[in-house]
């Protein structure tokens, strides 16, 4: 299975790309779609990276896993395409959002407006069978997203992480905190929201660091 990502991510991760457990995550991945209903789309699997090159990264959201209803993944996390309806995980984003900074909630749920700001908004499992919630879990994918995380941290400086949920900030929890912003609270999810989402402040948080580091804030 072709790699469709970007040159500049190609670089970064061409040693990953030869590495054993990837080559068989590839080829894993290749016989799913073959036999399959998988989603996302396979020439949206990267599409995070395809949006927000290495260089240009500001912010970096963790999600978990794909949505794995119809017309909803779409190689970015939290995000569904539009007019597809706004998922209750993102919904309660973008009421922090609306709380945070007093600004109208926005009319799309696909985030590729952030992404191509440079919101890295990266899944730790970037691909899943329909209706099988987790069932790309454990087989590559988190160790290739764990180097993504591990390059972006120790190579570049001033980046904002966005730890959301247990599982975000477990993955996350090798960052440096000298070098980067790690802010971290509950899951956006209906489960939690209500227990240290809301209130979090984090998008103005991340816009007043990027600026006091000399980078342009985020249009959220």
């Amino acid at each position: 299975m072709n790699v469709n990502i970007k040159k500049e991510w190609q670089e970064v991760l061409k040693e990953e790309f030869e590495k054993e457990y990837f080559i068989s995550l590839m080829n894993f991945v290749s016989y799913e779609y073959k036999n399959k209903v998988v989603y996302p789309e396979a020439k949206n699997i990267f599409n995070a990276f395809n949006l927000c090159s290495f260089n240009d990264t500001k912010v970096v959201i963790i999600g978990q896993d794909p949505y794995h209803q119809p017309n909803q993944a779409h190689g970015l996390c939290f995000s569904v395409l539009d007019p597809t309806p706004c998922p209750p995980s993102l919904k309660n984003i973008y009421k922090e959002i609306e709380l945070d900074l007093g600004i109208e909630l926005p009319t799309s749920n696909d985030l590729s407006r952030w992404a191509k700001q440079g919101v890295l908004l990266i899944n730790a499992t970037l691909t899943v069978e329909a209706n099988k919630a987790g069932s790309h879990q454990n087989k590559g994918w988190e160790e290739f997203t764990d180097s993504v995380i591990n390059h972006l941290a120790k190579e570049k400086q001033g980046i904002v992480f966005l730890l959301w949920g247990s599982y975000a900030q477990k993955k996350g929890g090798f960052i440096d905190e000298t070098k980067h912003l790690v802010l971290k609270s509950v899951h956006p999810s209906p489960l939690s929201a209500y227990r240290g989402f809301f209130g979090n402040n984090h998008f103005s948080q991340t816009n007043n660091y990027l600026i006091s580091n000399g980078k342009k804030p985020i249009d959220w």
